[in-house]
């Protein structure tokens, strides 16, 4: 009977990751074709260094306060578990292992809204500056010299200007930049200058109008999109929490010491592991959907 219940729980644990139909949980179907390369330029040291320069790494108080809480909170769940020092301490020192890991996450997040927030800033104010200038590098260059702009997006625009006065022509540069920055937002703007430089319109005034408000919502849906995301993690922590708890829910049921009895078994064991790592692995996954492709609209 008692295994009956723990091999219910299991099921239960792993039919509720799997519910695609929970909005809480479709980030597993969209993490298979997850879009992870689309930052792949930007390397670890870079992000850091980011991260660094804008003040938001964390300090080495606020990692060891991380490493208190994950690893509290693997301790008490493996001893409440399996009530064994060995095995509590093995899972203390996994869980430890990734907070590096999940610190790196945390950046590779701030970074990516950081450059999602340039981005912006440069599709509205080129669109501006063609308004004055009517020549798209003409139009980069105002922006490089406003300062209104910094690192990473800086140096490519620079290197994009570059690019178009050695071809003659701004399609490798406009290639260049829309790899690096592969936002719906950038490759519309490009596309229309690209249109407007090649067919010589005569009165782009309407189409860059038009090409602002369309920067306009999209900027909206990825702000609304990260406000999805912030409510997602909350839910998503909570209901990890929870079913970690279920097991302990059982020894209240069946009493302690029936519980203690039932650790002798290997299946049953095996079965306790089972839960904590199905539970473990879907969390870690959820703190990579929620830290990573912010912005990318």
């Amino acid at each position: 009977m008692e295994l009956i219940l723990l091999l219910i729980i299991a099921i239960f644990v792993m039919a509720y990751r799997m519910n695609t139909g929970d909005n809480v949980y479709k980030f597993f179907i969209n993490s298979v074709g997850n879009a992870y390369n689309k930052f792949a330029p930007y390397s670890y040291k870079e992000v850091r260094e980011k991260t660094k320069e804008l003040g938001v790494e964390y300090t080495p108080k606020q990692f060891i306060a991380q490493v208190g809480i994950i690893g509290g909170a693997a301790g008490i769940i493996s001893y409440m578990y399996f009530y064994s020092i060995p095995i509590t301490v093995l899972y203390v020192s996994i869980a430890v292992m990734f907070v590096p890991y999940l610190a790196y996450l945390r950046s590779q997040r701030l970074f990516s809204e950081y450059v999602f927030e340039q981005i912006q800033v440069y599709t509205s104010n080129v669109i501006m500056e063609f308004n004055t200038t009517q020549s798209f590098v003409k139009s980069l260059e105002g922006v490089r010299d406003s300062g209104i702009l910094e690192d990473p997006v800086l140096s490519d625009l620079k290197i994009m200007i570059q690019m178009s006065y050695d071809n003659g022509t701004i399609e490798e540069s406009i290639n260049y930049f829309n790899e690096k920055y592969p936002y719906y937002m950038v490759k519309n703007m490009h596309q229309l200058f690209l249109q407007i430089t090649n067919e010589g319109a005569r009165d782009s005034g309407e189409a860059l109008e038009l090409m602002s408000l369309d920067i306009d919502a999209l900027v909206e849906g990825v702000y609304r999109d990260r406000m999805d995301r912030n409510t997602f993690h909350t839910k998503f922590i909570t209901f990890g929490v929870v079913l970690f708890f279920l097991v302990m829910v059982m020894q209240m049921l069946l009493t302690k010491d029936t519980y203690l009895d039932m650790l002798e078994l290997w299946y049953v064991k095996f079965v306790l592991h089972a839960i904590v790592i199905i539970n473990c692995y879907f969390l870690i996954n959820g703190e990579k959907y929620y830290n990573e492709d912010v912005g990318v609209e």
